[in-house]
Formats: C-alpha cells, structure tokens, sequence
C-alpha cells in the first residue's frame, strides 16, 4: 500500500506565470512614472505667466470711445511685475460705419528679437466713439 504524504508535495509557480506577473508589476510601474512626469510638467507650467492681450481687451471692452490708430502699451501696467517686458501692440480700425471696430493684438516676448507670443483679434461696438475712417475722418498712427 502506498503512502503519500501531502506534506511533501509542493507545486511551484510556472515560468509563464512569474513573467506575466513581472509583466503586470512593469506595466503598473510604467503607468506610475507617467503620470509623476506629467504632473511635473504641469507643475512647470504653472510657474510660467500665461501671456495674453485679453487684459488690454478687457479694459478696451470697459472703455466708452474708439480712436482709429496703432497703439503699444507694456502688459506689466494691467498684469503686475511677472509680465514686464512684454509689449501688446494693438490695431484700432472701424470695419462698418454703425461704429463696429475690429481690433488686432499682437503681444511680443521681452526675448531678443522680441518674438511674437500671441496675436487676437476682437469686434467692439462703441457707438459713442469719434468719426472713423469710413466716416471722412483721418487715422492716428
């Protein structure tokens, strides 16, 4: 009669089933550093200003009168010290004679060269504003 003990015997993983599950750890691994590298380079971004015209447009926006004419103010003046250097150049011109004004904004870097970083373009209608171009009257530039 035989006799077999149940204490000696032992069954081992297979070598499939050790590399998938080294596979598994790797793929979640991976998916970890990931995402810390993403969330660091968000973490940059935030440091860097977001440059933009729309604080010049707002205060456009505000305003009741137009004058046609090419205009360059430094963004530091609306958006504090983080944002000296950068200039935004802006464009006044009436497009309709009802008083509708399109207005182009180029922002440049305080980099050599002064590289362009953004550009916008905006309609207002201020019926309050002085004569235009379309209404006989000479450009400021």
């Amino acid at each position: 009669m035989k006799t077999e003990s149940k204490i000696g015997a032992r069954r081992a993983f297979s070598l499939m089933e050790v590399m998938l599950a080294i596979g598994v750890f790797f793929l979640g691994a991976f998916a970890i550093l990931s995402l810390v590298s993403s969330s660091l380079e968000n973490a940059r971004r935030l440091r860097r200003p977001i440059v933009d015209a729309s604080p010049v447009a707002g205060y456009l926006l505000l305003t009741n009168k137009l004058i046609e004419g090419e205009y360059k103010v430094e963004l530091s003046e609306f958006q504090g010290d983080a944002y000296r250097g950068y200039w935004v150049t802006y464009d006044v011109q009436e497009v309709k004679t009802n008083k509708l004004f399109q207005v182009d904004f180029i922002v440049q870097s305080p980099a050599r060269g002064r590289p362009v970083v953004s550009k916008m373009s905006t309609l207002y209608f201020k019926p309050q504003s002085p004569a235009g171009s379309l209404d006989g009257a000479t450009i400021r530039r």
